[in-house]
């Protein structure tokens, strides 16, 4: 017996469903697919950053957004980054202003179960944005950060910072990240590899 084919959602669809729904889920060419929750790790980190940028950007022209805040990375992929700055004028999908188009910066904390994912298509997907400047991948199990920034020729430059006296600069939305507050109160070692 095979399994019934899975129906076919609209963008369109998605985005109404989940503007009523309790739990988050991103869109992929027709499908959605439900958000695991994170761990204590990546809600620490990921609260760290925005906070960091929050303090860095508050009185600017860039504004941040935490992962409650959609992104359309393509005409059929929507995804919740765990934080979003977009500078200058917003673009939004509709008139729920809760879809932006342009961001600047986005900020993915690494997961376990999503991390192929998250480093091969859906990173492809974001810096295909024309908006997008940097892009930072941050590992939850060790004092880790990968910095893709677009360079004037449109090609990418990954920088990578391990440590926790490393300070790493975001010239996209004028502000830095250092890795002894993004990883606060996380018992990390400076030791390579895992904790």
């Amino acid at each position: 017996m095979s399994a019934a084919p899975k129906a076919f959602v609209t963008p369109q669809e998605y985005l109404a469903m989940e503007r009523q729904a309790d739990t988050k889920s991103e869109y992929f060419a027709g499908e959605i697919f439900a958000m695991a929750r994170g761990s204590k790790e990546h809600n620490r980190i990921s609260g760290n950053v925005f906070g960091l940028l929050w303090s860095q950007l508050r009185d600017g022209r860039c504004t941040p957004y935490n992962s409650d805040m959609k992104v359309r990375v393509a005409s059929d992929h929507y995804a919740y980054p765990d934080v979003t700055v977009v500078c200058g004028e917003e673009e939004f999908a509709d008139e729920e202003t809760d879809v932006p188009l342009n961001p600047t910066f986005i900020v993915k904390v690494l997961s376990p179960t999503t991390e192929a994912w998250d480093r091969g298509g859906k990173s492809e997907q974001y810096r295909q944005r024309a908006s997008l400047q940097e892009y930072l991948l941050v590992a939850q199990d060790r004092l880790h950060v990968e910095r893709y920034s677009r360079q004037a020729s449109g090609e990418w430059l990954l920088t990578e910072v391990n440590g926790r006296e490393a300070v790493l600069p975001l010239p996209s939305i004028g502000c830095e990240l250092a890795l002894s507050e993004v990883y606060h109160n996380l018992p990390f070692s400076d030791a390579p590899g895992r904790r």
